[in-house]
């Protein structure tokens, strides 16, 4: 409920607040979209949804982007204080808004999938490290369009939205010369209401670019620390895993603590 309550407040807040008398007629911003040209409306009712649909993309984005900044660091914690990659597969896998946490699903389930080709031997594989590589490169791809998804949007409405407003302005000026070459009157009386209505299109376009382009480069950065700690975790993993390939003779990576690599790089 709250949501569509900051979609109104956000769609028409604009209005409300320039619902003020603007000359002897007694005109209001109500009055000038009801007047307005077909064109102008038609414009209007675009924004409008530009509008409408931006808000529902930042809050919706708001929420993933911080459920997945949380859950990392859940992962984290968990991951590097686990007594095995098996039970930190078990302890992490609820945590399905974790990039870091899909990242390992994937690299476990690979992994896993060439320690049963070992065929009894020790250690792993020789070939296991551009598997995995492949593996995590294909799933941080994923992840990344997954965070990034609809962001563009944002983009589009920042960048097109003011001219389909001024579209709307000229149509509506063109409009009202018409009309005053029509009527033979040419005072501010009868020029301004017709100029007024044409410039609520721009004032609206104005509405729906402004926080599209705020949040979309907020959202950006968001977006560029959740790829620099994935390319950060891949590297710790294979690392991991390369220095158990390096030791063929010592523990399989089950028994490996994802702890030892902290404390190696301490």
């Amino acid at each position: 409920m709250t949501n569509y309550i900051l979609v109104f407040l956000a769609v028409f807040s604009p209005t409300l607040a320039l619902a003020a008398p603007l000359g002897a007629r007694g005109t209001d911003v109500w009055d000038m979209v009801w007047s307005a040209g077909l064109v102008v409306q038609g414009v209007l009712l675009i924004l409008v949804i530009f509008s409408v649909v931006s808000w529902g993309l930042i809050l919706a984005k708001l929420k993933s982007l911080r459920d997945a900044k949380n859950q990392n660091q859940e992962f984290e914690a968990l991951f590097w204080n686990a007594g095995s990659l098996s039970a930190a597969q078990g302890q992490t896998r609820h945590l399905t808004a974790s990039p870091l946490a899909n990242l390992f699903g994937v690299a476990y389930g690979e992994l896993g999938k060439v320690m049963r080709l070992r065929q009894g031997e020790p250690g792993l594989p020789s070939g296991v490290m551009p598997n995995l590589k492949r593996a995590l490169d294909r799933a941080q791809a994923a992840e990344s369009t997954r965070l990034g998804k609809a962001v563009t949007f944002l983009a589009t409405t920042a960048n097109t939205a003011p001219f389909i407003g001024l579209f709307g302005t000229v149509w509506g000026i063109m409009d009202a010369f018409r009309s005053i070459g029509a009527t033979g009157a040419a005072n501010l009386a009868t020029v301004a209401p017709g100029i007024a209505e044409a410039l609520v299109a721009t004032a609206t376009g104005l509405f729906a670019a402004i926080p599209a382009v705020v949040f979309y480069n907020h959202f950006n950065r968001k977006l560029v620390v959740l790829e620099s700690e994935m390319d950060s975790f891949s590297q710790d993993f294979l690392n991991l895993v390369e220095r158990d390939l390096m030791r063929r003779r010592g523990p399989a990576v089950e028994a490996v603590r994802p702890a030892e690599l902290q404390g190696a790089e301490e």
